[in-house]
């Protein structure tokens, strides 16, 4: 039988997945007649409508901190009335769903009245950072959900809207409200075809620069390596607590002895992978990486990629000193490949990560268009040591740039186009 023949007898159609063609729920039957079902009663078309805007809007605002999860907001309603709104605010945090459901449980209005669920995005039957938020909805007792756009992950388009229904929920689909281009365009950039059918983590890209865009004070600034306030370090010890590795280079390494640990205000109960990409093994022993944290400090298990049959006897040093080391292919210039690189954090269970290295190895993940998304701080420095990477970005395409203040530090984020 023909694939296309199997998918009709399915009551499904032909999609492309990871793995090539295979079949998914078909989204006309799924949406229905994607008009407003009798049972919304108070909730009119225009209603809806406006809601599902207001909470795309509310949602996107959290874009930078949950991609490449998507942003979606929700709202819990009673007899017409919003109880509760929730959205995704922090990568690995709870989903909008969840958060509407706690917010409606502050309210006053008892759980028994709430009779609808509206959210912008079909709520997850997966189990991730956390559990499914279909199972939270079945929990709660809600009677009738409407949902914005399906998942555009061909793995799990449709699915949650199946179970609700199969649970006996009333799932109304109203496509064409909440648009995805308009509220996560980089979560669509996520489910592309390419990026499923070859995976690799979501790479942000952080750095401090001066004025003039150097990566590296003077001398006499911030002891030769500070170049933001405290209030900018403090964001980027959250976004470590928020990230499963940091990459680094050995260059580094070698010029600033970085620990690469998480401090509060960061979640120090979620300590990332610390990477270090060192072709030729030069990291020392004795660098801070192995040092054992301090009071109130995490740091997760240091891996150094190198190139395989690198100096054995380096390697079993540090090996002893607590590395894990991991021999790749060398790529064109005999550098460790980074797509090697990040298929094996893929594998490893790696799914956000954070850029922390020097103008070289940055260009490389440049070139290899290995980023995803920006954060720099400028500071109120001026002058400086080293290369700029003015002229990098003056090639990069950004999207959804959001230019805001941190204290006396300027700070850029967007995604890269």
């Amino acid at each position: 039988m023909m694939l296309a023949e199997r998918c009709e007898a399915a009551g499904e159609y032909p999609s492309a997945g990871p793995s090539g063609v295979s079949c998914s729920p078909d989204p006309d039957a799924l949406r229905g007649d994607n008009m407003v079902h009798p049972a919304l009663e108070s909730l009119s078309e225009p209603l809806l409508r406006r809601l599902l805007q207001e909470l795309g809007r509310q949602a996107s605002v959290h874009r930078f901190e949950v991609a490449p999860n998507p942003c979606v907001g929700a709202a819990i309603l009673a007899a017409g009335e919003i109880v509760g709104r929730g959205f995704h605010q922090a990568w690995g945090g709870p989903h909008a769903e969840r958060e509407a459901l706690a917010a409606a449980a502050l309210s006053g209005v008892p759980a028994s009245e709430w009779d609808t669920l509206v959210v912008t995005l079909e709520p997850c039957s997966s189990t991730g950072k956390t559990g499914p938020c279909v199972q939270a909805i079945l929990e709660a007792g809600i009677p009738q959900v409407v949902v914005g756009a399906l998942d555009p992950d061909p793995r799990h388009r449709g699915k949650g809207l199946e179970e609700l229904r199969a649970a006996g929920v009333q799932v109304h689909l109203l496509e064409g409200f909440s648009t995805l281009e308009d509220v996560a365009p980089h979560f669509l950039s996520w489910n592309a075809p390419d990026r499923i059918r070859r995976p690799r983590p979501w790479t942000i890209a952080k750095w401090a620069q001066t004025r003039t865009g150097q990566l590296t004070p003077p001398e006499h600034v911030g002891e030769g390596r500070w170049i933001t306030t405290p209030a900018s370090l403090n964001e980027v010890q959250v976004l470590r607590g928020r990230v499963d590795a940091i990459v680094t280079g050995v260059g580094t390494v070698l010029a600033d002895d970085p620990r690469l640990t998480v401090r509060p205000p960061g979640d120090i109960a979620r300590a990332p992978r610390r990477i270090v990409l060192d072709t030729a093994l030069l990291t020392p022993p004795d660098a801070r990486l192995f040092a054992q944290p301090g009071p109130g400090e995490a740091g997760g298990p240091v891996t150094i990629m190198t190139v395989a049959g690198m100096d054995a006897p380096r390697a079993r040093a540090l090996q002893e000193a607590g590395a894990e080391i991991v021999g790749l292919h060398a790529g064109p210039f005999g550098h460790v490949a980074l797509r090697d690189v990040y298929t094996w954090l893929w594998e490893a269970g790696v799914r956000r990560v954070m850029l922390e290295c020097g103008p070289t190895l940055l260009r490389r993940h440049f070139d290899a268009e290995f980023v995803d998304q920006l954060r720099i701080y400028t500071g109120s420095v001026n002058g400086g040591r080293g290369p700029s990477m003015a002229d990098s970005l003056q090639s990069i395409k950004l999207r959804e740039r959001l230019d805001r203040e941190q204290g006396e530090d300027a700070v850029l984020e967007a995604f890269v186009g």
